[in-house]
């Protein structure tokens, strides 16, 4: 949410004042300081590392994960597999457990993976750090709320016998009288209804003025006085998912957000695939509409959630990558995919969404952040602006995880970028029981080294339905560094777990959860050896493209300063998780920081400030490209990275420790 200074005033208060805890595991003595009032004690336990019995995800279904709580505030702990008895002797089911105060905590010999004595086999280092509303403030600097699109409210003088001047002529002396706004230009489709709307309520109005290059123009005139019904939608345009905001330009606040799968993906997972059927027959039709169906139902859904009216969203703005850009305003895309790859454009005008066929008025207008190349597109400069990479003094690596995975190197001195399909297994596509990251899928997942039982959590705390991308980063690291899998993506058969097995199509598969335990009609949850398979090219893909892209500036991984990290699974993702298979170098957690959607970060700010609207812009004309499709040193490291973690372990020392004492 993008605040304006009293509202994120009182939230950060609020935030001061909702106080940490510290909970102590024992037998061990492991501390876990930080811990926000409210958690799920289970939760807390497995992503600090600590281990818990939990083959259910944490939905009360399995009673695996007693524990004692020897001090502490604390409420719930109750279900349905835990008897009346052991409830009353002190026992409660850890995913039934709400943090309200500090807490010791002893985890029974029962409820234990594997070792009697030791609760985790190596402390996970912290997970870097997530943004939150007080980051705001600070990230990006020098802008306030001052959007393109502005609405005024204008008392005009009704005409007499000696002020008897044409309704037009009387809007323009009322803006430039009023709110000092001179030489302004008047939609045609305005002029149509202004006598109407100048009568409706006394020749009192409010005009909704758009900025421009060529001066002030007047995209709408309606009666009375409406300058607070000023609202923007903000739009991310990604391949495989759209999502959208609902903003108040007056307060600065997200009113509501949505989202739901593209439609396109019914014609291909990936932009290939999707420009070339744009170039069969309706093709480029067909795709335009899906994409537009997706945008008008979740701009339905805030618009219901909220009561907002249509027709009081004076402006839209969108980021995707650069297909999707194309795609979305019904652009020939064709060239995309053609070596030189060259778009039609990197900075199209705005456009009337209504003649896309978005379901908003006739007035509102959509902007699309500009591209820098075919596969460096809009989605990634709002993202740089958004994170205030284009204003930073250090080094930073920018990395946008999912269907396209994009990186970019750079300060506020200088930018380079590039782009390499990765596919869609970060976002669960192309696996078996992948899902995107939404309530019941698995983000979390814990292997017991002996046994090689899984112990899971879903998000929201409900029965598995399925995995996203964090937890099959999760499971495969997990694999890996208890032996069950070996370095080259295959199962290793001699591991004699309980949770391995071939299929009935001879395939080997990793059970994640027992039938009995999902939410899912489609039997057991596993992940397969081509899932493996899937997860090691986009991994691959987006490693080569780190190191191809330092390379290109005469640099190595250890000259970045900071990360940041962008994509919808994010907020889920367990640095440490994410290097055990080489997505990622090890490095210090501190340096990792979460963005989550940047693509939306950067629409917002766009949507709030003109000024951010020049950045962007500015951020697209100076950005270099780097094209890895005839690139060798990209399919050198491409082809060293299909290995967990990497072939070459000279940036993952830990991995190189735990693996060499597996052999």
């Amino acid at each position: 949410m993008l605040l304006n200074a009293a509202r994120l005033s009182d939230i950060i208060t609020a935030m001061n004042e909702s106080p940490a805890h510290t909970i102590t595991f024992q037998p061990g003595d492991i501390v876990c300081e930080g811990v926000p009032h409210g958690a799920n004690l289970l939760r807390v336990a497995l992503l600090e590392g600590v281990h818990i019995n939990a083959s259910c995800g944490g939905t009360g279904g399995c009673g695996k994960c007693r524990v004692l709580i020897d001090s502490g505030e604390y409420e719930g702990g109750s279900g349905a597999k835990l008897p009346y008895e052991d409830f009353d002797s002190g026992v409660r089911l850890a995913c039934r457990v709400k943090v309200l105060g500090d807490l010791v905590v002893t985890v029974p010999e029962e409820s234990r993976m594997g070792d009697a004595v030791a609760l985790t086999h190596e402390r996970r280092p912290g997970p870097g750090r997530v943004l939150t509303a007080s980051d705001l403030e600070h990230l990006v600097k020098g802008w306030s709320v001052d959007p393109v699109v502005k609405k005024y409210a204008l008392s005009l003088e009704a005409p007499d016998a000696a002020n008897n001047i044409n309704d037009l002529d009387r809007l323009k002396l009322g803006l430039k009288a009023e709110h000092g706004i001179e030489d302004v230009s008047v939609d045609f489709e305005v002029i149509r209804e202004l006598p109407s709307a100048m009568r409706g309520q006394d020749w009192n109005v409010t005009a909704t003025v758009v900025e421009r290059s060529r001066g002030p123009k007047v995209i709408q005139v309606v009666p009375g006085d409406r300058i607070s019904d000023d609202y923007s939608i903000v739009l991310d345009i990604g391949t495989t998912s759209v999502y959208v905001q609902l903003l108040d330009l007056g307060s600065g606040e997200t009113m509501a957000q949505a989202s739901d799968y593209n439609g396109q993906i019914s014609y291909g997972d990936d932009v290939i695939t999707r420009i070339v059927h744009a170039r069969k027959g309706e093709g480029r039709k067909q795709l335009q509409e899906a994409v537009v169906s997706t945008i008008n139902g979740v701009v339905g859904k805030v618009l219901e959630k909220t009561g907002v009216d249509s027709c009081q969203v004076s402006h839209m703005v969108a980021a995707g990558n650069t297909t999707m850009t194309h795609l979305l305003t019904g652009v020939d895309s064709a060239n995309i995919r053609i070596e030189p790859y060259v778009p039609a454009a990197t900075f199209l005008p705005p456009v009337r969404a209504g003649k896309l066929g978005i379901d908003v008025c006739d007035h509102v207008h959509l902007y699309t952040f500009p591209c820098v190349s075919s596969y460096v597109g809009g989605d990634i400069v709002s993202g740089i602006v958004g994170s205030g990479v284009f204003q930073t003094d250090k080094v930073t690596l920018y990395v946008d995880i999912g269907t396209n995975g994009e990186a970019v190197v750079g300060n506020r001195e200088w930018l380079v970028a590039t782009s390499c399909s990765a596919g869609p297994a970060f976002e669960g596509g192309g696996i078996k029981h992948g899902m995107r990251a939404t309530r019941g899928a698995i983000e979390a997942v814990q292997v017991e080294p002996v046994t090689g039982e899984p112990h899971i959590l879903t998000i929201g705390g409900r029965k598995p339905l399925g995995v996203c991308g964090s937890g099959i980063i999760d499971a495969v690291a997990e694999l890996l560094e208890a032996g069950i899998l070996e370095q080259n993506g295959k199962f290793n058969r001699e591991a004699g777990s309980d949770w391995l097995r071939q299929n009935e199509d001879g395939q080997w598969e990793y059970v994640l959860v027992r039938e009995e335990y999902t939410a899912s009609e489609r039997g057991d949850i596993v992940i397969t050896e081509p899932d493996i398979d899937n997860l090691m090219r986009a991994k691959g893909a987006i490693f080569a493209g780190i190191t191809t892209l330092l390379n290109s500036v005469g640099l190595e991984l250890d000259a970045v300063e900071q990360v940041y990290i962008a994509g919808g699974f994010g907020k889920y993702l367990q640095i440490d998780r994410a290097a055990a298979i080489g997505l990622f170098p090890e490095m210090e957690p501190e340096m990792f920081t979460f963005v989550g959607n940047g693509s939306l970060l950067g629409a917002r700010l766009v949507s709030f400030s003109k000024d951010m609207l020049a950045a962007a812009e500015r951020v697209a004309l100076t950005m270099t490209n780097i094209e890895l499709s005839d690139n060798q040193f990209f399919m050198d490291e491409y082809m060293a990275a299909l290995f967990f973690p990497h072939t070459d372990m000279k940036w993952f020392p830990r991995m190189a420790g735990i693996l060499g004492k597996l052999k």
